[in-house]
Parts: C-alpha cells; sequence; structure tokens
C-alpha cells in the first residue's frame, strides 16, 4: 500500500495524482480534489455486485463481477489506466477503504507490466483525515474574514491574495442569488475536501492568519462547516468600502454581461431564454424579502431591460439591479456588519484593505 494514516498529508501536499477507480456515483457523492474516476465498475455494474454480495456473501460477489468486468471491458479499462499512468507515472490506485477494487486493479495493471501503488484505507481514510484536519485547525485558530458590502470585489480580492481560501470557488457559487453556476456545484463532501486541501497547502507553508471572504451559513447548496463557521465568528474582520456607483457597476459586469458571455458559450441556440430565466427565477428566489410590491416593481424593471439589451448594450440592467441592491443585498450586509463591529480590525478601500491584508498575512510583524 502507498501509505498510512500518518503519510495522508504528505500525499496530499505532493498533489500526487489520484486514480479513483469507484464507481461514478460514489465519485459524485465525495472525492479529492484533482482525483480522476476512471471506475473499474460502471453504476449498473456495481449495483449487481451489490445485490449479489448481500444475497450471497463475498466470494460470489467477486465472481460476479469478474464475469461482468471481463474481455473488451476489462481491456478498456485496462487502457485508460494505462493511458493516464503514463501520463503521470507517480500517480497511485484508490477506492472506498483501500480493499478490493483497488488491489484487483493493481493486479490487472501489473500484468501489463505497469505497477501503481494504492492507498491504504483508500478515499474513506483521506476524507476522515481531511475532516478531521480542519476541524482541528477551526478548533485551535481563527481566521481573517473579509467582509464588505455586495459589489466590493471581496472573492476577487480573495483570489490575489497567497494566503486565503476561496469558499465560493470551492462551492463553485458567487454566494447569491443572482451568482449560482452554469454547472453544478460540488457535493457537500467535496466541498469540504476542497477547503480542507486549500488550508493544508496554506498553513504548511507558514503559521500565518488565512484569510476567508465573509459569508453566510449556505453557499448555493454547500454549507460551511459549523466548526469553520463558529472559528470565522471568533475572528477578526476586514472590511472594504467602495461607493454605491461603482459596486453597481462592478455587479453589472460579473451578473449581467459576464453571465450573459458564458450562457452564449454554454447555450448557443437558446442563450436568450437561458439568461431570462436565470434572472427572473434568481428575483423569485428573494422575492419573500423583498416584499410582493417591491418584487413586481423590480420584475417590471428586469423584463424591460431584457426587451431592451441588444438595443441598449444591457444598460438598463443597472436599473433593477440597483433597486435589487438598495433594497435587498444592501440592507441585508448592513445589519450583519452592524453584529460585527467589535471584531472590525481595519477599513478601507479595496487597495487599502489588500495592502493591510498583504502585511497582516505575510510578515505580520510589520503590522
Amino acid at each position: 500500500a502507498y501509505c498510512e494514516i500518518q503519510k495522508y498529508r504528505t500525499l496530499l501536499l505532493s498533489q500526487t495524482p489520484i486514480v479513483d477507480v469507484r464507481a461514478p456515483m460514489e465519485f459524485a457523492r465525495g472525492a479529492i480534489p484533482g482525483a480522476v474516476n476512471m471506475p473499474i465498475m460502471k453504476d449498473s455494474e456495481r449495483n449487481q455486485v451489490g445485490i449479489c454480495f448481500r444475497k450471497h456473501g463475498r466470494d460470489a460477489a467477486i465472481t460476479l463481477g469478474h464475469q461482468i468486468v471481463h474481455g473488451s471491458h476489462r481491456e478498456e479499462r485496462i487502457e485508460q489506466w494505462t493511458n493516464y499512468l503514463y501520463r503521470h507515472p507517480n500517480a497511485v490506485l484508490c477506492c472506498a477503504r483501500g480493499g478490493l477494487r483497488s488491489t484487483i486493479s493493481q493486479r490487472w495493471l501489473a500484468d501489463t507490466g505497469l505497477h501503481c501503488p494504492t492507498v491504504s484505507g483508500g478515499f474513506k481514510a483521506i476524507r476522515q483525515f481531511l475532516s478531521n484536519f480542519l476541524s482541528d485547525y477551526c478548533s485551535h485558530n481563527s481566521f481573517i474574514v473579509l467582509s464588505g458590502m455586495t459589489g466590493t470585489g471581496k472573492t476577487a480580492a480573495i483570489k490575489q491574495l497567497s494566503r486565503a481560501i476561496d469558499l465560493e470557488g470551492a462551492a463553485n457559487h458567487k454566494g447569491s442569488s443572482f451568482g449560482r453556476p452554469l454547472d453544478q456545484q460540488p457535493s457537500q463532501i467535496s466541498f469540504e475536501n476542497r477547503i480542507a486541501v486549500d488550508l493544508l497547502l496554506i498553513t504548511e507553508k507558514a503559521n500565518f492568519p488565512v484569510v476567508v471572504e465573509d459569508e453566510s451559513r449556505m453557499i448555493g447548496a454547500c454549507q460551511l462547516p459549523p466548526y469553520l463557521k463558529d472559528s470565522m465568528h471568533r475572528s477578526s474582520v476586514a472590511v472594504i468600502e467602495m461607493p454605491f456607483e461603482e459596486r453597481l457597476e462592478r455587479l453589472w459586469s460579473e451578473y449581467i454581461v459576464e453571465r450573459y458571455n458564458q450562457t452564449i458559450a454554454r447555450y448557443p441556440s437558446d442563450s436568450k431564454s437561458h439568461f431570462a430565466n436565470h434572472l427572473i427565477d434568481s428575483l423569485m428566489r428573494i422575492r419573500k424579502r423583498l416584499g410582493g410590491v417591491k418584487t413586481k416593481r423590480i420584475l417590471r424593471l428586469l423584463n424591460l431591460a431584457l426587451q431592451k439589451q441588444e438595443q441598449d448594450g444591457f444598460a438598463l440592467h443597472r436599473t433593477w439591479l440597483a433597486e435589487v441592491t438598495r433594497g435587498y443585498y444592501d440592507p441585508m450586509y448592513a445589519y450583519q456588519l452592524d453584529k460585527k463591529q467589535d471584531r472590525i480590525e481595519f477599513r478601507g478601500s479595496a487597495s487599502e484593505v489588500a495592502q493591510w491584508l498583504r502585511l497582516r498575512t505575510e510578515n505580520p510583524a510589520r503590522i
């Protein structure tokens, strides 16, 4: 086996390529960041073997597995693994518990002359290591929380820092109703694993503070682990301050122009309806907070902007977006910031906050 429990840290820090041979359904429920899914059995095949195991035991299930995955099916899977291993000769094999599936995969590869180590304990052991690491870190450490009104460019600032965790990136969601992704969010387990691996890589370099963006409990469908949220509640806060018009322009560029261009790329034949449906659905998700009268007024402005967008270059979208920002996002952020007053260490423009954060995280002795 490739590693024991004490060596999972080394495996992840070295960013060793991992070939995950679990079924696609298992991989979708949770994976290690960067791992590639090259299953020894498809979902339907694994289901058949699982039924056999429950009814007739382990030996019968193994026999059935070999009967299902044989001949050309077996050769296709071996070829997929070997092609990857030729490109990544230091890769390791991983299954659910480091048992039968990774052992059989290893044996089949050995028959072709390739030796590939397996991960002792498999995905479940790595997952447990990451979960324990993240929990322990949060129990003994705090962060620096980057806050500010919506549209102040917090995520952009996070991405420019060497010691920061991009929570929205890990969740594949921009943290607001209008920031839902065109593709899927990761599973909760994959989300937590991503945060843990990013934190592991950062904290291995130095014991300076780590920055995270001020987020609510949920980022779309992904939930911040309670111990991470608790640590953030104990953490100092830096606040970006920015004029409303500048924030509005950033939101317009991100939620309207960029989103429309992304929609064209993904749905070239039906981009207009997808774009319109996304904006209307996003507004409807916050209608309870906005109230019925305000929602109807903003919806009229939104529909008018959709009708005029080709003529005015999306300019009219600023009108309803300003209404949403003033009527929903700003009051919500103001309320949340008010509860953090005693933890705010620094306020300033985006560039001032960025400079302060770099000093605070890269050389705290200079503060």
